[in-house]
């Protein structure tokens, strides 16, 4: 039986492991948690308040957003903003960074980026969505405004990193570099409880994750990796089941618990490829690493990209590591070659 400990109680109790951050970093993640626990609410009353569907505005990407995207947006910024801990966010739903310059974040020795609400698609159906964050220490002096090279680390410089996924139960993941640990909100409570310590990716799976209504476009690489997942073969137990959630947290975290890999390849008309390396890739990347996995774009690691720009895209492909290490060996046959 897990012993029954809150998310305050297992970040005070990890504070020893940051000296340097004098209780800022602790702080920064009880913020979210609050944050998460208002998104959660209006997620689980999503099909009787008028939270649902369309506004009626894009966000950067020329995507549509949802209600639900806007007031996710809104309420992670609130909480940064009056806790007083973060001097800068990056978001998926602002074009432009967002610099806290009130009194409580002017000494702030953090940024962060995050999607405020992964999977948006998904809400109208009642399916998983979910919150993603990448957490860095300020590079910029403390006596001048943060700017966009605080932010434009890559991905090995994060102090922290976390997801939320609101399903079936709200889950809160993350890491700060010494692991992994999850955490359940118990609605009776009000509390995030430790129900998942020191989470483990299986470096083998069965699962592959990836939008096959694109096959077509695909590089020769993956394509051939798709086929390879459903050749027969009993000693390797294939096929492999295909499950694609319409939201990366749905599947990365059924990767984190079961084993498996998800995709999403660059293609013929995204040949930067589609998902955002900054408040996406990055962060997940490092969850999944330091539970035992691997992400890649297919030739390189995606924590060593030298981002440039913060709504930046890369292609990805995450998961368990032998699974993940198979796919860069198919698409290192056509490396070189414009398919």
């Amino acid at each position: 039986m897990i012993p029954f400990k809150t998310l305050s109680q297992f970040i005070a109790e990890k504070q020893a492991d940051f000296p340097y951050a004098k209780g800022e970093l602790s702080r920064l993640l009880r913020d979210i948690a609050i944050a998460a626990k208002l998104v959660s609410r209006e997620v689980n009353k999503a099909g009787i308040t008028d939270i649902l569907g369309d506004a009626a505005t894009d966000n950067v990407q020329g995507e549509k957003q949802k209600k639900l995207d806007i007031f996710a947006n809104e309420q992670f910024i609130q909480a940064l903003k009056h806790g007083g801990d973060i001097a800068m966010i990056v978001s998926e739903e602002n074009e432009d960074e967002v610099i806290l310059d009130h009194d409580l974040s002017t000494e702030s020795h953090y940024v962060i980026a995050m999607d405020p609400l992964d999977g948006s698609s998904n809400i109208d159906v009642n399916a998983a969505v979910g919150t993603i964050f990448s957490i860095y220490r300020r590079i910029s002096p403390l006596t001048e405004a943060p700017n966009l090279q605080d932010i434009l680390q890559p991905g090995t410089e994060q102090v922290a990193a976390g997801y939320i996924i609101y399903g079936t139960s709200t889950m809160l993941v993350y890491t700060t570099g010494k692991g992994v640990n999850g955490f359940t909100l118990d609605p009776s409570l009000g509390e995030f409880c430790l129900s998942h310590p020191n989470m483990r990716i299986p470096e083998n799976g069965y699962i592959y994750s990836v939008n096959e209504g694109n096959y077509v476009y695909f590089p020769q690489g993956v394509k051939d990796y798709i086929k390879f997942c459903q050749v027969y073969d009993p000693a390797t137990r294939r096929p492999y089941n295909s499950r694609y959630a319409g939201s990366m947290i749905a599947d990365i975290h059924r990767s984190m618990l079961k084993g498996g890999i998800f995709l999403y390849p660059s293609s013929w008309d995204h040949k930067e490829g589609k998902i955002r390396l900054m408040y996406e890739c990055n962060p997940l990347s490092f969850i999944v690493e330091q539970a035992g996995g691997k992400a890649s774009t297919g030739y390189k690691r995606v924590m060593e990209i030298e981002p440039e720009q913060i709504h930046q895209r890369i292609p990805i492909v995450i998961g368990s590591k032998n699974m993940v290490d198979t796919v860069e060996d198919f698409m290192q046959k056509y490396k070189g070659i414009n398919l």
